[in-house]
């Protein structure tokens, strides 16, 4: 296929990304697969698929701001922490063996699916807090922007499901807070690939205009339906993912 039919498939992969995305995370499970399966290496798919992600993520945190649902006002401790922890993961994927992480998240992920489905009424309204917020990002900003920065698969899951069990925020909210923490590790973790030569900025453009156009539309359904939209999709997504990384380990 020639490069320039490809620009019209990877705007329409990173769309479909940015769309799901936006609602419960998980776009990484499309376009990273597309972005190797154009030929990159597998380091520069990476710093690539960062690109475009910033597009998408920051989409979305920009109309849940505008729309309310965030406070950035909320977020500095989280924003601070996440792009330290972000910034350290890159780092250390350099000098350690991420083998174990790969074989534990696939587990953890399934556990957050389980729970999510044998608890109805999680995150349907905001609940009473269970940590303080300025000890709840400093803890989970550096350990989820490190996981960021380090490995990725998950991320959304993980933040979304730790505001809502310890900060009591509904999932709608939650999802809003997650894309501003999902844009903060994306973008710290971008500027070391730039830094590394390991970006190629047509692809990523283009694809990180479908990732906006995408994000806002998804964010737009978010803030419409609210959880009954959230809770399916983050569930099917979480699931798709667990099944993605065993495929991964162990075949």
């Amino acid at each position: 296929m020639a490069f320039e039919m490809l620009l019209p498939l990877l705007f329409g992969a990173a769309f479909i990304a940015g769309l799901v995305d936006s609602i419960a995370g998980g776009g990484g499970l499309i376009t990273v697969p597309v972005l190797l399966g154009i030929g990159l290496p597998p380091q520069v798919a990476l710093g690539t698929n960062k690109l475009q992600a910033s597009f998408g993520s920051g989409s979305a945190m920009l109309h849940f701001v505008r729309a309310g649902t965030v406070k950035m006002s909320d977020c500095w401790g989280g924003i601070f922490w996440t792009a330290v922890g972000s910034a350290l993961g890159v780092c250390s994927v350099q000098l350690l063996d991420s083998t174990l992480l790969k074989q534990l998240i696939p587990w953890l992920l399934a556990l957050i699916a389980i729970y999510t489905l044998i608890s109805p009424r999680l995150g349907s309204a905001d609940s009473h807090p269970r940590m303080n917020k300025g000890i709840f990002y400093l803890i989970f900003g550096l350990i989820i922007g490190f996981y960021d920065g380090f490995f990725g698969p998950g991320t959304g899951s993980f933040w979304t499901m730790a505001l809502i069990m310890l900060l009591g925020y509904s999932m709608l909210k939650a999802t809003a807070a997650t894309k501003v923490m999902n844009f903060v590790s994306n973008f710290v973790a971008l500027i070391f690939f730039l830094s590394a030569g390991q970006v190629h900025f047509l692809e990523g453009v283009v694809m990180g205009a479908g990732q906006f156009m995408g994000a806002r539309f998804g964010s737009r359904l978010v803030i419409k339906r609210g959880t009954s939209l959230i809770r399916p999709v983050f569930i099917t997504m979480v699931l798709l993912l667990v099944g993605r990384l065993i495929y991964m380990n162990f075949k």
